[in-house]
Parts: C-alpha cells; structure tokens; sequence
C-alpha cells in the first residue's frame, strides 16, 4: 500500500499529541496515512508496553489510518545509527510516503529531538540508490519523501507554519485519551509524571486554540521545517 502520509512518532501517543487533528484533516481529505512507532514506551512511569500496544491500535481507529506499526526500538536508548536508519528506510520504501511528519526537533524528552534527527536522516538516505535493503526478499527501490514536517510538541516552540484543524480537535483527543494509562486520571493509582496532570491535558486543546486564534480559525497545529516553504503565488497562502 502506498500512504500519502506517515507520520512516525518515537513513541505511542506522539503522534496523536502533536499532530493527531492534521492527521484526521487530511483522513477525511481522502489522504492514505499511516503511523509508525519507534518504540513501544516501554520506559514511561505509568503503564507498560503491552497496554499502550493496545492503547495504540485503539488510537488509530479512532483516527482512521490505513496501518500502524511498531519498530520496537529501545526506549531511551536507540540511537542515531545505521542499524536504526535501515529499519526506517525499509518502512519509507515499504509505504512510498510523499509527506513525513515527525517529532519535535528540539524538545523536553531526548527520544523526541533524537527521534527527529534520525527519522530525517533516514528520509534522506531512503532515496540513495546504492543502499540496499529488502523486505520479504525482494529489493527496495529508493524512495525519498518530498517533505519532512517536525511536529511540536512539550517545548513551545515557534512553528514555521501552521495547519487549521478546525473540525478535528474532538477527534485529536479521543484519540490522546485512548492512551488512558498515561493522561490525567483523578482514579489512577499509577505514580504522577510530568502528562499525567490535568493541565497538560487542558494544554493540549487551549494551545490548539491559542494557535487558532493567531490565524483566525477555532483550531490550529504547528509545525517546523528543515528547508524554506514554497507557495506558486500569494493567493495560495491562507
């Protein structure tokens, strides 16, 4: 299956907090999107990785994306090296994406801005005819994504643009609080931790909203870039 879109997270729920209502727009556009984990989140205080396993597939029905999967790299520990950048590779050909979306390039956690370097290392690399690598054993062929958007996401951080997701916000956090093991629960007996809190739940509708308003919709979504975005004229931009 060739995607549009995918969207690759270092863990479960990054997607769906960074850019979770961009993905549901662009669903409901008619786009093939697809997301892959870079780990499980095996390392996360509350819950462990067999739940938020099942907490993912639950996320992306809600979302509606044509697959999901999980590299199963370390949490905390992967790296940004050849053995990792291959695996990514395999899934870039495997899919044919023109668009990734990725984690923050800078960002509180260290699997974020790591995650996002090697993500785009690897889109980079994918379209290098003289790597090769197989799946199923058959070759590859090459394949680089035409654009690489990094998603914000604890840090706030100045977005490069902005996506209006006006209509899709309620989607974006059913899909956060499928992960119900790792968000604010007043019932929970799990150890606190820095998303746990009900303000950082609360943070992720009002930073949509304050977004919005700077652009004059309900709801937006930001994102940086590594290169300069280009418009055919001026009518384009909103």
């Amino acid at each position: 299956m060739k995607l549009d879109i995918l969207a690759i997270g270092a863990h479960p729920d990054d997607v769906e907090l960074g850019c979770g209502a961009t993905v549901s727009k662009e669903i409901s556009l008619g786009k093939n999107v697809g997301i892959l984990d870079l780990t499980r989140g095996e390392l996360g205080t509350r819950g462990s990785a067999e739940i938020r396993d099942e907490e993912a597939k639950n996320a992306a029905k809600i979302l509606g994306v044509k697959i999901r999967e999980n590299l199963a790299f370390a949490d905390g520990f992967f790296t940004n090296d050849k053995k990792h950048q291959l695996e990514i590779i395999k899934i870039i050909r495997k899919y044919k994406p023109e668009i990734v979306l990725c984690n923050a390039i800078k960002d509180r956690h260290i699997d974020h801005s790591k995650g996002s370097e090697l993500v785009s290392n690897a889109c980079f690399l994918s379209g290098l005819v003289k790597i090769e690598t197989t799946l199923n054993d058959n070759v590859q062929d090459a394949w680089r994504p035409k654009r690489v958007y990094h998603y914000i996401q604890w840090d706030n951080i100045e977005p490069d643009f902005v996506v209006d997701v006006t209509g899709f916000i309620d989607t974006k956090l059913e899909a956060v609080k499928a992960y119900s093991s790792q968000f604010y629960d007043p019932k929970s007996k799990e150890p606190s931790s820095p998303i746990s809190s009900k303000n950082f739940l609360d943070s992720i509708l009002y930073r949509a909203q304050d977004l919005g308003r700077l652009i004059g919709t309900a709801h937006a979504e930001g994102f940086n870039v590594e290169r300069y975005i280009a418009v055919e004229n001026l009518d384009k931009l909103m």
